[in-house]
C-alpha cells in the first residue's frame, strides 16, 4: 500500500514540478501568443459567455492558457500564464508572468486541459499574488464569474470578490471556482523576457511591452472601448 501511495506522489510531483521550471525568451513569447488566442476565443464566444463589461471595470486580467489538471487518487494541477494591469483609462501594462498550482485528495481519476481568465476587480488581490504566492479563497476572496454577454456581477459574493474566474474546457465556457489553487509570480519568466526587473514595475507600466504583446493589448483596449460605447 505504501508503495502505491509513494508512486502516486511521484506521479503528481512529475506533473506539478514543471510549473516551477525555468523559462526562456522563446517560451515567454509562446505564452503571450497562446494567451492572446485564448483571450480572442473567449471574448468572441457566443452571447452566453464572457461579460465584456468586466473588462472595462477590471484592474488587472490574468490569462492561463491550457492549465493542465490531472487526478488519480491524489489530484494535481499546474499552469503558466500572464497577467496585465490597467495603467490608464485605455492603456494596459506589459504582461508579467505567473504560475498556478494546487492539489487535492480524493477518489478521482481523469484529466483535462483548461484555459483560464481571472478578472482582478482591484489591486488588492494582485498585491497578494506579487508578495510571493497566495491561495485563492484563502488570502483573496474569489468567486465564479457571472456568465452572459451583458451579465453583471450582481450577487453580494461577486460584488465583494477580489477575483472573478472563468474557464473554457473542451469548448465549454463557464464561471469556475478556483478556491484552493495557489498563484505566484513566475520570476524566471520575467527575467527571461525583461531582464532583472520587479513584477510591480512591469504591471505599473514602467516596462515597454514587447512587440509580441501588441495584438493582445490592442484587443483588450478594443473590447473595453466597445463596452463603453454600449454603456
Amino acid at each position: 500500500m505504501r508503495n502505491r501511495v509513494f508512486a502516486c506522489l511521484l506521479l503528481i510531483g512529475s506533473l506539478v514540478l514543471p510549473a516551477s521550471a525555468g523559462s526562456s525568451r522563446s517560451a515567454d513569447i509562446s505564452r503571450i501568443q497562446d494567451s492572446t488566442q485564448v483571450f480572442k476565443d473567449i471574448v468572441d464566444a457566443p452571447d452566453s459567455s464572457f461579460p465584456l463589461s468586466l473588462i472595462q471595470s477590471a484592474a488587472c486580467l490574468a490569462i492561463i492558457p491550457g492549465e493542465m489538471q490531472f487526478a488519480f487518487v491524489f489530484g494535481g494541477k499546474y499552469g503558466k500564464g500572464i497577467v496585465l494591469c490597467r495603467t490608464g483609462a485605455r492603456t494596459w501594462s506589459a504582461p508579467a508572468f505567473v504560475m498556478v498550482g494546487g492539489g487535492s485528495f480524493g477518489f478521482q481519476i481523469g484529466g483535462s486541459a483548461t484555459d483560464l481568465i481571472l478578472v482582478f476587480r482591484n489591486r488588492g488581490g494582485l498585491r497578494k499574488l506579487l508578495s510571493d504566492k497566495f491561495k485563492i479563497g484563502g488570502e483573496a476572496t474569489a468567486a465564479a464569474g457571472p456568465v452572459g454577454r451583458n451579465a453583471e456581477a450582481s450577487t453580494d459574493l461577486q460584488l465583494h470578490a477580489e477575483i472573478l474566474s472563468y474557464s473554457r474546457s473542451r469548448g465549454l465556457f463557464a464561471g469556475i471556482s478556483l478556491n484552493g489553487a495557489v498563484f505566484q509570480p513566475d520570476n524566471d519568466g520575467d527575467v527571461a523576457l525583461y531582464g532583472h526587473v520587479l513584477p510591480e514595475a512591469i504591471l505599473n507600466g514602467k516596462v515597454t511591452p514587447p512587440a509580441e504583446a501588441d495584438g493582445l493589448l490592442k484587443d483588450i483596449s478594443k473590447y473595453a472601448l466597445e463596452t463603453n460605447k454600449e454603456m
